[in-house]
């Protein structure tokens, strides 16, 4: 982070004079893909590591090698304050013998300099966590019981250890119904429950990448068009809506093949197969969950040789049976589709990714410090604006509880430290996040460690940060798609 970007958001002020707030004696969990331990940036002033502790959970344990993950849980390595300092005694070549913890991506490192890197960072003086998310077997990605029990672990770290946790989630998908109701996000709100905690999520880059379109079905067909691009191997669609509504669906191939999906006689968790052309699709009708009401139709796009039929797909929804006639449809991120795979009327609106829509974690949208604007691609929502004119109101007003992001910070061409040394020039939520992570901990110290509030964790620190922001000069009514009540922006 550069003097700019610190001046931007507001950290330069509050580090450089009293009441030189640090973040001293608060943990910053990151969750992510790891970490470069051997640079300055995680190093105090007697060149020891500030990082409390490292569980990287793609490792498998060996007890015969003293490697095992931590107490109470079985997967994964656990790296001690004390293994680490060995290893940094070591010097690079040999100290990664002894703590093999690699950041390949990169995007971890990235994430712990901006939030809590040393001289650079906006809390230099906290204790970093450092969780690398992951699955030990081959050829596979991390699953959601990975990264619930690594939020696990860093907040009951806090509570063994006395001290305030940040938990850091720079990172999310587009699979869900976007309504805070899955078991991931529910088991996030419970988890800010426990000890003196809070939980920072990114929104997501899919706000301008064409991925999300929305509407509503009333007494005839809605017609959805989707582009799919040159060269793709398979693509998926979500489509979301109330369980009481009852719909059909045609769908028209680019060369003008169409089959209908007759979804009113498909009987819940089963699935149909058709070919159109030189794509067999794959759909599916879910069923309500304990947790969820709403209820899925997922289609899969498969291609019958290499690729799928290039060109314009059509989606028609027919009406059978109607409440309310609601739907909402989702492509995968925009980083596994092509750039011309997109819905021809897309939503920006409810384009935050899963899990920043869990309801107590500070979501973090992304602005640019250049332009003083809001980043086109940061993800926004739970307002539904629909294209006939529909949007979800109370009173005549938008219903403000809903509104996500809760507050927006600098990311767009954000300094980062690389591994093996170096720096370079980021853009996405994932780097806004931190930003937030970090100013949370500076309010805890202030409060929780300095004894001028014992109380300032969870709900409080999402109230304070919203209360301290300015509005973006471009956005002249809060709360709306872009932004929370408020206008709240980390800015100077």
């Amino acid at each position: 982070m550069n003097d700019l970007e610190k001046a931007q958001s507001c950290i330069m002020q509050v580090v450089q004079q009293e009441p030189y707030l640090t973040g001293e004696n608060v943990i910053v969990a990151v969750l992510d893909s790891g970490i470069d331990y051997f640079l300055p940036e995680f190093r105090d002033a007697s060149g020891q590591t500030r990082i409390l502790a490292i569980w990287d959970q793609t490792q498998q344990p060996d007890e015969a090698q003293g490697r095992m993950p931590p107490p109470g849980y079985r997967e994964g390595i656990l790296y001690t304050r004390e293994m680490i300092n060995e290893a940094l005694a070591l010097g690079r070549e040999n100290g990664q013998k002894l703590v093999p913890v690699f950041d390949i991506s990169g995007h971890g490192t990235a994430v712990a300099g901006v939030a809590a890197g040393t001289g650079t960072g906006v809390a230099p003086g906290a204790d970093l966590l450092i969780i690398k998310l992951g699955n030990p077997q081959a050829d596979s990605f991390p699953r959601t019981t990975q990264l619930m029990r690594g939020i696990n672990y860093a907040v009951n770290l806090g509570v063994e250890l006395g001290k305030p946790v940040v938990v850091n989630l720079s990172f999310g998908n587009t699979y869900g119904d976007h309504q805070g109701n899955s078991l991931l996000e529910r088991f996030i709100d419970n988890a800010s429950e426990i000890g003196r905690s809070i939980i920072v999520v990114g929104s997501g880059n899919e706000g301008a990448s064409g991925g999300h379109t929305a509407g509503i079905v009333q007494n005839t067909s809605r017609e959805v068009e989707l582009a799919v691009g040159d060269y793709e191997t398979g693509l998926s669609i979500q489509l979301w809506k109330f369980y009481q509504d009852v719909f059909n669906l045609v769908i028209v191939s680019p060369g003008g093949q169409r089959t209908t999906l007759e979804l009113s006689e498909l009987r819940e968790a089963e699935a149909v197969r058709r070919m159109l052309e030189q794509t067999q699709l794959l759909c599916y009708l879910g069923k309500p969950l304990p947790y969820n009401a709403q209820q899925e139709i997922f289609i899969d796009m498969i291609p019958g040789d290499l690729y799928l039929n290039s060109g314009v797909w059509r989606l028609e929804l027919q009406p059978v049976s109607l409440m309310t006639g609601e739907y909402r449809m989702y492509l995968p991120g925009y980083a596994a589709r092509s750039a011309a795979t997109r819905f021809f009327l897309p939503t920006p609106d409810m384009t935050i990714t899963i899990p920043s829509t869990a309801r107590r974690v500070i979501t973090v949208g992304a602005y640019d410090v250049s332009r003083r604007s809001y980043a086109d691609f940061s993800g926004r929502g739970y307002v539904y604006s629909y294209s006939d004119g529909r949007t979800d109101t109370a009173g005549g007003r938008q219903i403000i509880a809903d509104v996500k992001p809760d507050i927006a910070a600098p990311g767009v061409n954000i300094t980062v430290p690389i591994p093996n040394g170096g720096y370079e020039k980021v853009s996405g939520t994932s780097f806004a996040t931190p930003f937030v992570s970090g100013a949370a901990a500076l309010l805890m110290e202030w409060g929780i460690i300095r004894g001028n509030d014992p109380f300032l964790y969870g709900e409080k620190v999402k109230a304070y940060l919203s209360r301290g922001a300015r509005p973006l000069p471009a956005l002249e009514e809060y709360p709306n798609p872009q932004l929370g009540a408020d206008g709240i922006i980390v800015s100077s």
